[in-house]
């Protein structure tokens, strides 16, 4: 019980941390680093230092998810910690479905790789192949996954990061 409260308090956590690394300055030096590094580089960023950032972030991140991981399983083995059919496969979908490039995407991924994972998991092989299926379909048809489709149909964002143009209204202005 304890690993899932863990589990939730570093999901909170992590969502958070990138929700505001993304609304701050430093969110916008890793979009400008991600564009075009020397273009970065021209208006000061440090690119070296930020990547070195980014990797320790990104590897205390994941070590404490192998953490909670060795909570869950009490046992740590090559074959468990990279195995393609462990979790790999599955947080593939989980962003593929959910929609690559918003915070809500992966949220809703998991939400719905988990119920479809209930609701199927009796039917043994039928299970996987309707997951690919339902990959494809949504690749297909929602290329934005499920959430840009829903984004873009109601308006909606829980997470807003994109950043808007603002200053004083221009009078007679076009």
């Amino acid at each position: 019980v304890l690993a899932y409260w863990l589990a939730l308090a570093l999901v909170v956590a992590v969502t958070g941390g990138i929700y505001w690394l993304l609304r701050n300055r430093l969110g916008l030096a890793l979009a400008a680093v991600r564009d075009n590094v020397d273009a970065a580089q021209s208006v000061g960023v440090d690119t070296g230092r930020l990547r070195w950032a980014v990797f320790l972030i990104a590897a205390a991140a994941t070590g404490l998810i192998g953490a909670l991981i060795f909570l869950q399983t009490a046992r740590i083995s090559p074959g468990a910690a990279f195995a393609v059919t462990d979790w790999t496969a599955n947080v593939i979908f989980i962003v593929v479905i959910g929609g690559i490039g918003t915070i809500e995407g992966p949220i809703l991924g998991v939400l719905v790789f988990f119920a479809l994972r209930s609701a199927l998991a009796d039917y043994g092989s039928w299970y996987l192949m309707t997951l690919g299926l339902i990959a494809v379909v949504v690749m297909l048809f929602a290329p934005k996954g499920l959430w840009g489709l829903i984004a873009s149909r109601k308006g909606l964002h829980l997470f807003p990061v994109r950043r808007r143009l603002t200053g004083p209204k221009i009078e007679g202005g076009i």
